[in-house]
């Protein structure tokens, strides 16, 4: 059955379009012809990219403004580090952290959608209730057993992301005999979950570098199109992780290049939705990715050469 889905979504690859997605954000329909850019809001104070380290309050928000400023459609508030090895806080803590910076967001720019990045579904709640519209969720359900149902009551879209084992262990020797196949079938199961549980607006994020080697994570990318299959927009979270600064051998502080080449990969492959810490560059890239889609026929595919 897994093989002919997968054959199928080869048959769907140039047949889907990102104009069918749209998204009800506490009744803001967004369209995702043209793919949209999350950016990064860490109140956290273990952030694993330290140059955009904004647990300290004020650079909290001097960082939503930039990140406004240079086009960002969704900010995405997280108050507990998922990096690899990170230590859990509880939910208390979690919502001291990150309600207060999505009221003020909300009130401050009206015309940004606000997810809030969390696995419990008590932080879910209070977050759409401060003026969140997106739930951002790193285990897809699976740290807390409540998060579906709180999700499908609060209306708003839900992004469920594939995470193997625990964010403080997922690096610990990951293993998959086919990582492609492996995730298809997590998100079947997800994907029924989530409707027989009353979601409308699902959307599918690989979860790259989440319990994945690099060598996963670059299949992932390379086969992001088969995500396809489930007719749901798909978030590609790459930017400046160890995939990227580890295969290059240079510092984290200098992946933005990386990070852009991640980006340009993930839309071409299919992505309606990219997670960055670089709002400006993002942006560029697509930009440049929707002019090029506009551009001439491929003579050369055309004439088969």
């Amino acid at each position: 059955m897994l093989g002919i889905y997968l054959h199928f979504c080869v048959l769907l690859k140039n047949t889907i379009s990102r104009s069918m997605f749209t998204l009800n954000c506490k009744g803001k329909i967004v369209s995702l012809q043209t793919p949209l850019v999350m950016g990064i809001i860490n109140a956290t104070p273990d952030s694993f990219y330290q140059v955009k380290k904004t647990h300290d309050i004020h650079n909290v928000y001097t960082l939503a403004h930039s990140m406004v400023d240079d086009g960002a459609d969704i900010l995405d508030v997280g108050g507990q580090s998922t990096r690899p090895g990170s230590t859990r806080v509880s939910a208390d803590e979690e919502i001291n952290r990150v309600i207060p910076v999505i009221e003020r967001l909300h009130a401050q720019y009206p015309q940004v959608l606000i997810s809030v990045d969390t696995y419990h579904a008590e932080v879910a709640a209070k977050a759409v209730e401060a003026g969140a519209s997106i739930v951002n969720d790193v285990s897809g359900g699976e740290l807390d057993d409540r998060m579906i149902a709180t999700v499908a009551f609060l209306g708003v879209p839900y992004i469920c992301m594939h995470m193997q084992g625990r964010p403080e262990t997922m690096q610990d020797k990951p293993f998959y005999k086919d990582v492609v196949q492996e995730l298809i079938r997590f998100f079947v199961g997800k994907a029924d979950a989530c409707l027989q549980a009353g979601i409308k607006d699902l959307i599918i994020d690989p979860g790259f570098g989440f319990g994945k080697t690099a060598i996963h994570n670059f299949t992932l990318l390379k086969n992001l199109s088969a995500f396809k299959i489930f007719e749901r927009p798909i978030l590609a979270g790459l930017s400046r992780k160890g995939t990227i600064y580890k295969t290059l051998g240079i510092p984290v502080e200098e992946s933005l290049n990386g990070s852009t080449v991640m980006h340009t990969l993930a839309i071409q492959n299919g992505a309606n939705i990219i997670r960055v810490h670089d709002v400006k560059e993002a942006k560029e890239v697509i930009t440049l990715m929707t002019a090029y889609k506009k551009a001439a026929p491929d003579y050369g595919a055309a004439l088969k050469i």
